[in-house]
């Protein structure tokens, strides 16, 4: 009888979890159609001048529908699909950092091991809900591995160099990213069945917190942050697109386990890590000549551009979330 009563419960959960996912993304969809019906009003009558600029915002829109829609058939799918997703993902963003990164023969074994191995094996271990193994694989035996590798090879010209930036991108791209569907390791007590929609309000947040920014920058920045970094990031667009965001956050404390304060807080954290995210990869970016990782998702660049806040964002959020709550 306990057994029967413990499977309802969960099973309710889970249909809420559904509901309030339903909602979620109604409100996105309702979002991405004002925006799509602005968009194209603004193309008619755009000046000349201003026509690039509405191009990137449609663009941009357009790259938008179709993770919208990436997010639903995470969530329809479930856990495996959205471990598999978030491991291409890893790859491609892996991808991109080594193009723009270069290489030697040498290091050649230890990508191998990068992409063959480590990706593989880190969202294994989410799927088997080892947090142990999980939170230390990379950053202890990968952080030892990858230059022993390298050494056998007896390549040792600028061996630092190239050893520190293998394995910061194998952090970045697949430890750092990981964190996202690691959510899912989270077990909150009244939150069973529903850790899904946490990894979707991070998301959410992150994602949002970025397009507000770009948006009160392009309205009403004047004072450029970081220019030699960031030339489009603006004190305007951080203050005015954070705290949109935060407060975005807020009004989606019901399908979080946190009060509405404490879901302000933890927007707040995500806001301020996921922008230092793009901060700091954007530095990568201009110390390596490139405007953009890639050209994967049009308007966006590639996929590194459209998770580096997630880079810092996620493993951030998933242990203040752990310590505090689960």
């Amino acid at each position: 009888m306990t057994i029967q009563t413990s499977s309802t419960n969960v099973s309710m959960q889970q249909l809420s979890a559904q509901g309030k996912f339903w909602w979620v993304m109604g409100g996105v969809l309702s979002l991405l159609l004002l925006a799509s019906a602005i968009g194209w009003w603004l193309h008619r009558r755009a000046a000349p001048d201003k026509r690039e600029v509405i191009d990137n915002l449609n663009m941009r829109i357009r790259a938008w529908w179709v993770m919208v829609a990436v997010l639903c058939g995470c969530f329809l799918l479930g856990r495996v699909t959205t471990l598999v997703f978030f491991a291409m993902a890893s790859f491609f963003a892996l991808r991109e950092f080594t193009t723009l990164t270069p290489t030697r023969r040498g290091d050649h074994l230890p990508l191998v091991v990068c992409f063959y191995l480590a990706i593989p094996l880190q969202y294994w271990l989410i799927g088997a809900d080892w947090y142990g193994l999980f939170a230390i694989c990379i950053p202890v035996y990968g952080f030892l591995l990858l230059p022993a590798l390298t050494a056998f090879t007896g390549d040792i010209e600028n061996f630092l160099e190239r050893s520190t930036k293998i394995q910061w991108g194998l952090m970045l791209t697949v430890y750092c990213i990981s964190y996202a569907p690691a959510v899912m390791l989270l077990h909150i007590p009244g939150y069973e069945g529903q850790s899904l929609l946490l990894m979707l309000y991070l998301l959410l947040v992150v994602q949002i917190s970025d397009v507000l920014q770009y948006v009160f920058g392009k309205l009403f920045g004047k004072h450029k942050l970081a220019p030699k970094v960031s030339p489009s990031k603006t004190i305007e667009g951080l203050v005015g697109g954070g705290l949109s965001a935060t407060a975005i956050g807020t009004a989606l404390w019901w399908i979080t386990p946190f009060s509405p304060l404490g879901s302000a807080g933890m927007s707040l954290i995500i806001v301020v890590s996921g922008f230092l995210g793009g901060l700091a990869l954007s530095a990568v970016k201009r110390s390596l000549g490139a405007k953009d990782w890639g050209t994967m998702i049009e308007g966006h660049g590639g996929i590194l551009d459209r998770l580096d806040s997630v880079c810092f964002a996620a493993p951030i959020f998933f242990h203040v979330v752990r310590y505090a709550y689960a």
